[in-house]
Order: C-alpha cells, then structure tokens, then sequence
C-alpha cells in the first residue's frame, strides 16, 4: 500500500457519476470530489506545504473538511483534527505541540487561529464560510491544477489526532496510513460491509476519530455516500434520515437518546436504516430498548479508542449480546489482564450477576493489532506505560479501562482507571478544567467530577472554595469556563463548599463528591 486515499481513486474510475458527498440538498460525485482533493493538494504544496508537514482542520462537519482532510493527505501531509469548540487557548498547544504549519479554519474561528499564531509555526491560514482578515477564503485558496498523489509508507504518519492522559496535558496520537485503512475497511464487516448504494449520517463530529474513520472513511472507501451534519439536532438528524432514506447511522448515546424522547418520534420512519451503532460512551440498555420499540432497527453498540483507530470490539447483527461491547474485530487481539500482566480467566457467559464478585473477574484490556497507533507524538514515558510486550514480543496497547470477558468471547467493560468524565461521548478530563478554575481571582480551591446523568452519561460538576470575602456566583463561574473551553466542558452544576475532602496527603477525595449530597454546601 502507498497513500491510502489511493483507494478512492479505484472508486472514482468505476463510479464517477456516483454520489460522494450528500449537503443540504446538493449531491456532489466522486468525479467532483476527486478533483477538488486534487486542487487542494496543490494549493497546499504550493502555499509551500511539504510531505510530513502537518496541517490543521477547525472545521464542524462540511463538505470542505472532507475535501481539506483527504486534500492533506493527497499532497503526502499530516491531518491535525481540532474540535471547532474548541478556543484560542485550547487550540495553541495542539499546533504548538504538533508543529502544524496551515489551519483550514472556519471563518468565524479564524480570529482564534490569529490570536495565537505568532506563537507557533503556521504560515498558512485557509477560511471556509466567508472572507478572513489573514486568511485566503477557500474557493480562491484551491488551485487550478490537481496535484499527483504523494506515495507514503504504510507505517508513515497519517493523522494526529490529540487526546488526554492522567494529567490532562494532551497528547498526540500517531495514527499510521496502515491503522486508518485497516479500520476503513475492518469496521463495516461487522454490518455486512458498505455498498454503492448505502448512505451514512455524518453527524458525528470529524474531528473525533469515531467519526472520522467509522463515517466518514470507511464511506467513501467502500463507495457509498457521506451526509455530513455541522451540528446536532435530533428532528434534523430524523429528517434526514426519512427523506433521503439514509442506511447506515453511527451515534453517540446521547444522540439516540434523544432521537427516542423527540416530541415527534413516533412519526418518522426510518425503515430505511439498515444498521444503526452507538459507541463513545457505554450505552444504557434502556436507551437501546426504548429506540428499538420505537424505530425497530436494531441497536448495537461497540468500543475503542483514538489509539486504536478506533474499533476494537463490536456486536453485530448475527452475533449481539446486550450489555456487552462484543467481539473484537477480526485481526484485533484483545484480553483482560492483572497487574502483573498475567490473563485473567473468562467468566462462563457474560453480563455477570450481582452475586459474582467482580475482583475476580475484572482486569485491564490491552488490544494488539494492525489499527493499534505508532506511539504518542514526543512522549517516551506515556509510550513506555501505554504498551507492554508478551513473551513472543507481541506488542499489547494498555486501555486502561477495566473489563471481563465471557467463554463465548464478549468483552464487557466495568470502569475507567482514571478520572475522566464522559458526557454525551465527549471525554472532559477534570484537570484542565481545575487549572482554568485556579485561574479566577475569586476561586480559593476546586475539584471537578462527573456526576451520573440520564441523557449526558455524566455531568461535568464543580466543587469551589470561594475566596475570602468573594462572592462570585454559580452564573459567572460557568460563563467564566464558557468564554475559555469547549461548551461540553464547562460544569453544568457548581457546588460552593466550605471546604474540600482530602485526604491527610492533600489528595481530594473524588469519590465523596461524587455523592455530592453528603457535602455540607454554603
């Protein structure tokens, strides 16, 4: 294998006048498509973009993101995919830390990319949306040659997407041309494939690796078509499920939960809908219930991570069990191991009842396979603690989430190891938004927490020590963290607290907020 937008170009030649991109009442082919990767690829090279040069896209889900995304990749570069939420100072460490030297920017976000640009190496900024003071607008910025598609390795960096580890500092994850086309063609088995003529909601956001590989590549490089949403809207999202009769729709379980509770649900068909999966949070067996009885497409669910491409496991349509992620993915390695790396037995059949006492069972999943990331982007330590290596040297990635499997092969998750939040299939790690709280003149101490909710899977919750003789109000923490993060991870609640639990080290203990009505509030 060389580039893996290649295997678009076979599409192209057997389908030209086939739909690509479906937006808003427009069509546009692969024929249209392909050229326009093929322009944008040029203009990069041209703005002076070299292969292994990494490039970032601030975009919601449009038609240019799909076209910047494969356009990148066309000319040999790196994708950096940046939440659009996302404000100045969350962007600066992701093209900082990257080194990215362009951003495809909505024009709205452009004065975010400009106000820390001086302080990283982008020369180029590319507007989409509208003219931008520093910025070229997109239509203009394309090229009116197509670029030849740069030969890459299989194991050469394909995208770097940026999660989290248990300080909350993000780290880029290396996702090689090899792991992103292994899933692309890896995760639709499990529903039988994608054909010519199915049709995919792309409502999950591209810059997240769940919707970037699952929805959007694995779309196009199957030759069905791709219906980007910018936002979510649960009566848009039905809509365009009935009128364009859409086939195949990947959610969060927030999204489907709140497709289930729309005023108008039981009028939407969506007999259309041939395969319909959750994942990016756990997925209340309710929610499931309540979407199948109302809709009647089986709902399934699966797992995996932006290390891993991210489809590790998945249930499927002849193979399900409830309450389980399923099976891993064909070529996919999985297993439960102790601390000392030993395998933990498999329970006789999973989900296991109250009276099994889970220490017995439980341990860390490590995954081994060819969608597994390179490493982490200049972080010896997080790689040396992120893998771990049989006695045949098989390399095991570590999860950190804490599961069991059953004799049949199901693998069922029970916890994270760490503190993350998990909000409508966001994660928030509770540090960044601790180091923001610090920051206020008025905040003497703080802790963050998720606090189990129905629709969300967890709400983003703040514990503050007000300082001395403040009175800073729950409103004004809340636009406080509204004006410097993404709007997932502002607190939904805030809590003032005399003071925090700690333990005789200073360590707060989370888990007494988490029952926050033991805490004495002012």
């Amino acid at each position: 294998m060389t580039n893996l937008v290649t295997d678009i170009e076979e599409t192209v030649a057997a389908s030209p006048e086939a739909t690509a991109i479906g937006f808003q009442g427009q069509e546009f082919t692969y024929e249209e498509f392909w050229a326009q990767t093929g322009q944008f690829a040029q203009a990069l090279a041209d703005a002076g973009v070299e292969p292994g040069d990494r490039v970032g896209i601030y975009l919601p889900n449009l038609p240019q993101y799909v076209v910047a995304f494969h356009g990148i990749l066309r000319a040999g570069g790196i994708v950096v995919p940046m939440n659009p939420q996302y404000k100045s100072r969350e962007i600066e460490h992701l093209l900082g830390d990257s080194g990215a030297v362009a951003v495809v920017a909505l024009a709205d976000l452009v004065p975010q990319v400009q106000e820390i640009q001086d302080d990283t190496d982008v020369h180029t900024v590319v507007s989409v949306g509208g003219a931008a003071d520093g910025a070229t607008e997109y239509d203009e910025f394309l090229a009116d040659d197509m670029l030849e598609t740069v030969d890459r390795e299989d194991d050469d960096v394909a995208c770097q997407p940026y999660t989290s580890g248990t300080t909350g500092t993000p780290k880029g994850v290396l996702l090689t041309h090899r792991n992103l086309s292994f899933e692309a063609r890896a995760s639709p088995k499990i529903h039988d494939g994608i054909h010519a003529d199915d049709k995919t909601l792309g409502v999950l956001p591209l810059f997240h690796i769940y919707g970037m590989t699952v929805t959007m590549l694995a779309t196009l490089y199957e030759g069905g078509s791709f219906w980007p949403m910018p936002e979510w809207d649960a009566g848009e999202a039905l809509d365009l499920i009935e009128s364009e009769e859409l086939t195949i729709v990947h959610g969060v379980p927030a999204m489907f939960n709140d497709m289930v509770n729309h005023p108008d649900a039981d009028d939407y068909d969506l007999a259309s809908v041939r395969f319909a999966n959750a994942g990016g949070s756990s997925l209340p067996m309710e929610v499931m219930r309540q979407f199948e009885a109302t809709f009647e497409p089986e709902l399934f669910e699966g797992y995996g991570l932006t290390e891993t491409a991210p489809v590790t496991h998945a249930n499927r349509p002849d193979d399900r069990r409830p309450g389980s992620i399923g099976k891993p993915l064909p070529g996919v390695e999985a297993k439960v191991v102790d601390h000392d790396f030993e395998e933990v037995d498999p329970v006789p059949e999973g989900p296991v009842d109250d009276e099994t006492e889970l220490d017995d069972v439980v341990g860390e999943i490590v995954i081994s396979g060819p969608n597994v990331m390179k490493q982490y982007y200049n972080r010896p330590e997080a790689n040396e603690e992120a893998f771990s290596y049989d006695d045949d040297g098989k390399r095991w990635f570590h999860t950190e989430d804490l599961g069991y499997y059953d004799e049949d092969g199901f693998f069922f998750i029970v916890d994270r190891e760490k503190h993350m939040i998990v909000t409508g299939g966001y994660n928030v790690y509770p540090r960044e938004v601790e180091e923001l709280l610090f920051e206020h003149p008025d905040v003497a101490d703080a802790a963050v927490v998720g606090v189990p909710d129905e629709r969300r899977g967890e709400t983003v919750t703040a514990f503050v020590v007000r300082d001395a003789g403040a009175d800073v109000t729950e409103e004004e923490i809340q636009d406080y963290c509204l004006n410097n993060l993404a709007e997932y991870k502002h607190p939904r609640e805030v809590h003032f607290v005399d003071e925090l639990p700690r333990t005789t080290t200073g360590k707060v203990q989370k888990f007494e907020l988490e029952d926050f009505e033991d805490v004495t509030e002012e």
